[in-house]
């Protein structure tokens, strides 16, 4: 990886253009300066990006063009990166995603893609023809990194090297509490079963309430298999977090289910998302069956923070 034009930064708007051959990692490219606090934006004909980008003010850019585009043209692209260079009010970076022939072969391969020169026709012919028109852009690139040998998170990696804003958000942590009769919610990374806890709902008095309210919770944690319980859960998620953020991962779902949903993976989720707020991760808590029960007051509220 090679940084072509080691110049200092100027002021202004900040916008990366990506491009380079197909295969090469662009689209990974730009989901990670999306985690970076870019907002990206992606196959825009090349004759609105002027439009779009002249008197814009906001967060950074992460412009994806490839030879896809409507209009796309080796000429018309070096235009419009000269014009945009010159404006006062720009800070325009070009990066380029590379990789060798052979590489890119082997990655569509792998995918079983049709290369979008040559959808008739293997994608070495596609790939050969798109390295040549692209040469001409590659020498202009400000920022240029070949990630034959790269992972995805390697490159992810390297991106923030040349491309963090210092504005990047933590690592965001979603805990849910749900039941088990009414099915496991979508898109959990981490779920733990509750049921195995003293179950509040056979007790009168605490029947009708739910584990927010304190009665319910120290009627579980009085379970004796629940602070090791509780203990191991933390020490887990403390453990992992660290390694989701190296990762590049920008959202963490966890769930804690029990079989009403009401109590015990209630009172779980609350412990749990007080103990990682404290830790200093950013926490937010859903309630799926309270909030299926009161759709209106504090306690319907989603995303609710620890």
């Amino acid at each position: 990886m090679t940084r072509l034009d080691p110049a200092t930064q100027q002021a202004g708007q900040r916008v990366v253009l990506v491009t380079g051959p197909s295969g090469a990692g662009r689209t990974t490219a730009i989901g990670a300066l999306e985690d970076l606090g870019y907002e990206p934006i992606i196959n825009l004909p090349l004759s609105l990006i002027p439009r779009l980008l002249l008197g814009h003010i906001g967060p950074p850019v992460a412009l994806g063009v490839d030879v896809r585009g409507r209009d796309f043209s080796v000429s018309a692209l070096i235009e419009m990166i000269d014009a945009l260079t010159r404006e006062p009010d720009l800070n325009l970076e070009l990066l380029y995603l590379d990789a060798r022939p052979d590489v890119l072969e082997r990655r569509y391969s792998e995918t079983r893609r049709r290369h979008p020169l040559s959808p008739d026709e293997p994608p070495e012919f596609g790939i050969a023809q798109e390295i040549d028109i692209l040469a001409p852009i590659k020498v202009r690139a400000d920022v240029l990194i070949d990630s034959s040998e790269m992972s995805p998170h390697d490159l992810r990696a390297e991106l923030g090297r040349f491309f963090d804003t210092g504005k990047i958000e933590k690592l965001a942590v979603s805990v849910h509490s749900f039941s088990y009769k009414r099915g496991v919610p979508r898109g959990l990374d981490l779920m733990f079963d509750c049921r195995f806890l003293a179950n509040p709902h056979w007790e009168a008095a605490l029947r009708p309430l739910d584990g927010r309210d304190p009665a319910v919770a120290s009627y579980v944690e009085a379970d004796p298999r629940y602070q090791e319980f509780y203990s191991k859960v933390i020490d887990l998620l403390l453990f992992l977090l660290p390694t989701y953020v190296a990762e590049g991962k920008s959202h963490l779902s966890v769930g804690f289910g029990c079989t009403g949903g009401q109590h015990r993976s209630v009172a779980m989720t609350q412990s749990v998302a007080k103990a990682l707020a404290e830790a200093g991760w950013q926490v937010s808590k859903r309630h799926r069956e309270l909030e299926r029960k009161a759709p209106q007051g504090a306690h319907s509220k989603t995303g609710e923070r620890a």
